[in-house]
């Protein structure tokens, strides 16, 4: 692998680079003193739609980390931002998610329905992780996208890592709504490129100048790629190096740690 050069950023996804649940991995201040250090721009990036910006700033605060709200994105501001672009006078959205998703939307200007509560004229059908899936949701959901309401989705993930194992993730509950409705949605998160191209206009840098950091090779790496971004990949979340060794093509880093991919692109 050649190291990468004229790195001028960083995205970063977190779970798996930064933290494992509640520990962290490394020691996070020194991290990001050194990320400072050496001028370097820094979006955390991720596919969780479930928390909030402000969770998320919260949770590094937790690990000594303080970071401004506007070097966070998520699947569901990317997805936000994703529908503004087709409807940008906004307007009535069914959704199936958490905080983070509804939060976002109504950043945008959308009204935000859920439940047994439905919009008279939806412009689309929006999921994301929802804990409180249930039967009445999805059927409301495939109704509408049978009567041709457009389907967005925050991120493909059909599982995520828990103490227990692999939990079901957001993937998951939409394969529910596609069986139901005969629908593919829009995926706003990663492996697609979009969360990637909002990052880095946020941060005002190209393609060429970004480095991703993430842990897995099907949502990290192929959607750095994807959106044309340098990428590494880090072995302190899911993925084996047997496996990072095995990816076509080949990522430009393939390091133990935040820590190590630093050091690979020191100079």
């Amino acid at each position: 692998m050649k190291t990468p050069e004229n790195i001028k950023a960083l995205i970063l996804d977190m779970d798996g680079v930064l933290w494992r649940g509640e520990e962290a991995i490394g020691d996070l201040p020194a991290i990001f003193d050194a990320i400072a250090q050496r001028d370097l721009k820094v979006t955390l990036a991720t596919n969780n739609s479930t928390r909030t910006p402000d969770a998320h700033l919260d949770k590094l605060a937790s690990f000594g980390v303080k970071l401004d709200i506007t070097q966070i994105t998520t699947s569901s501001m990317a997805l936000a931002a994703l529908i503004k672009e087709t409807f940008p006078k906004g307007g009535e959205l069914y959704i199936i998610g958490m905080d983070g998703l509804f939060e976002a939307v109504e950043a945008e200007g959308f009204r935000a329905f859920s439940g047994d509560e439905l919009p008279e004229n939806p412009v689309a059908v929006v999921a994301g992780m929802d804990w409180e899936m249930d039967y009445q949701k999805i059927a409301n959901a495939s109704l509408f996208i049978q009567k041709g309401v457009p389907f967005y989705a925050t991120n493909p993930d059909k599982t995520y890592p828990a103490p227990e194992g692999l939990m079901p993730g957001a993937g998951t509950l939409l394969a529910a709504i596609e069986t139901a409705s005969g629908g593919t949605p829009i995926v706003a998160g990663k492996p697609g490129p979009y969360l990637f191209q909002l990052a880095m206009q946020k941060m005002g840098i190209s393609p060429a100048e970004t480095l991703m950091v993430g842990d897995r090779l099907e949502t990290d790496v192929l959607g750095g790629q994807n959106a044309r971004c340098k990428t590494a990949l880090v072995l302190s979340g899911v993925t084996t190096r047997e496996r990072g060794e095995a990816w076509h093509p080949k990522m430009d880093i393939l390091a133990e740690n935040l820590t190590e991919v630093l050091k690979v692109i020191k100079d």
